[in-house]
């Protein structure tokens, strides 16, 4: 059966959700995967990588890439069938109903918030390196709470300055990382890259796992799926641009570094960019990928406030969190109490706590919500589930599902008693909320 509307979401448009602007294209889309991908992680993964996988690092790069890829064929074709705000929650709503698709969306929103308190924690430690001023805990808040302001204004003013700011801040954290690659690549020690002895199985879906937090993001940029061009077109395109872009330079810069600086890049823990940099081209090359790690990670802080206070709007539309969040601004059109209070809530967790407990609490969920979307691919697929134009078809699209759980089942091998139990909690949590807080009809 043909839908011109989920069949759950059929008295929508005249709700708020009508009212969003499409503005988003396909380059701002691809922009924002980019930018939402490349946050804080690469600046400091590398070393984790050479620590647990020797030179063979890429190769566990290049096999996180492949299944993030298969994830990312099913969200292109769900995210072209249902041009929602919301993301992997409206996805999983429309094909399997209001409570998995809450239970989803919870997940994401945990995710996507825990994600960036966690690269709010690392910008505030490098501004403070950059700028000794910002070194102490009140002067470092202070930043923080001036950043947030400041790009939560320019998306409250408009989707369209949102993602002009992420186009620019993307190019602008592209091109250090291009200048190591091609200047490392000129002081690569080819006895660096040898790898006697390869790792095991149980280590790479480990390492593939810690890799995971640094693919996340696209799942984010998706979110604003209500103000999209073109879904159907825009959704798969920038998806294939954004993470070819990505892998390609996840390799290449664990590659270059690897061959820089050999057995060191293990213990440089710090900033292992910054140091292959310092030793492939100087000291200025350094301080330039210094003030490129703090440009990724303003970045990122860019791009999510401009993607997940959209998870707010789509509850509150949904009627499980208050009308007042599904509001939008009378001449912007932009979710303006969602965005104040994603702010508020970040900071809050940002302030109060470490990088390494806030990854940690979002890679378990992360997984669990793209098999969702994989399953509910699926299922859209089966129903023909359309909301705007024709939309992509997954090439072979049975075989791409399966393999796609199957990788997500291949790294959730590695998963601990601990984190399951915390993904537990979490599930109670939302099913509580979904059980005493009643959907309304349309706002």
């Amino acid at each position: 059966m043909t839908l011109t509307q989920p069949e759950n979401l059929a008295q929508r448009p005249s709700s708020s959700e009508s009212s969003l602007r499409r503005s988003i294209g396909t380059f701002a889309l691809a922009a924002g995967i980019v930018n939402l991908i490349i946050g804080a992680g690469i600046f400091r993964l590398p070393a984790d990588m050479a620590a647990q996988l020797g030179a063979t690092a890429p190769l566990a790069y290049l096999l996180c890439a492949v299944a993030m890829g298969l994830i990312a064929l099913c969200m292109a074709e769900a995210g072209s069938r249902v041009s929602l705000t919301g993301g992997a929650y409206a996805y999983v709503e429309v094909a399997f109903g209001p409570f998995a698709g809450f239970l989803a969306g919870f997940l994401l929103w945990t995710v996507l918030t825990f994600a960036m308190a966690a690269v709010a924690t690392v910008l505030t430690a490098n501004l403070g390196v950059l700028i000794p001023a910002l070194s102490s805990r009140a002067a470092a808040a202070l930043a923080l709470v001036a950043i947030y302001v400041g790009f939560g204004t320019i998306n409250v003013l408009g989707v369209e300055r949102g993602a002009r700011v992420n186009t620019a801040l993307t190019v602008a954290k592209i091109l250090p990382l291009l200048l190591l690659i091609a200047g490392g690549v000129f002081a690569i020690d080819p006895a660096n890259l040898s790898s006697p002895n390869p790792p095991g199985m149980a280590t790479l879906a480990r390492s593939s796992l810690l890799l995971l937090f640094a693919f996340a993001g696209a799942e984010a940029a998706l979110v604003p799926g209500g103000e999209v061009k073109d879904p159907a077109r825009t959704v798969p395109r920038a998806l294939l641009i954004g993470m070819a872009v990505t892998t390609a330079l996840y390799a290449a810069l664990q590659f270059v570094c690897q061959g820089v600086l050999g057995p060191a890049l293990a213990t440089s823990k710090a900033a292992p960019l910054a140091e292959a940099a310092g030793v492939a081209m100087g000291g200025w090359a350094k301080s330039v990928i210094l003030v490129g790690a703090v440009i990724s990670m303003l970045g990122h802080a860019g791009a999510m406030i401009l993607a997940t206070p959209r998870m707010l709007f789509a509850f509150a539309r949904d009627g499980f969190l208050p009308a007042a969040l599904a509001r939008l601004h009378s001449a912007h059109h932009t979710p303006v109490a969602a965005i104040v209070l994603q702010c508020i809530l970040v900071l809050g967790l940002a302030l109060t706590s470490t990088f390494e407990r806030l990854a940690v609490l979002g890679n378990l969920s992360l997984l669990v919500v793209y098999a969702a979307c994989c399953v509910a691919t699926w299922e859209l697929r089966r129903r023909d589930v359309r909301t705007v134009g024709t939309p992509f078809r997954v090439p072979a699209a049975g075989i791409v599902i399966a393999l796609a759980c199957l990788a997500i089942g291949w790294i959730l091998t590695s998963i601990t008693l601990a984190e399951w139990s915390a993904l537990a909690v979490a599930l109670v949590v939302a099913t509580m909320l979904f059980v005493f807080r009643k959907p309304r009809g349309p706002i």
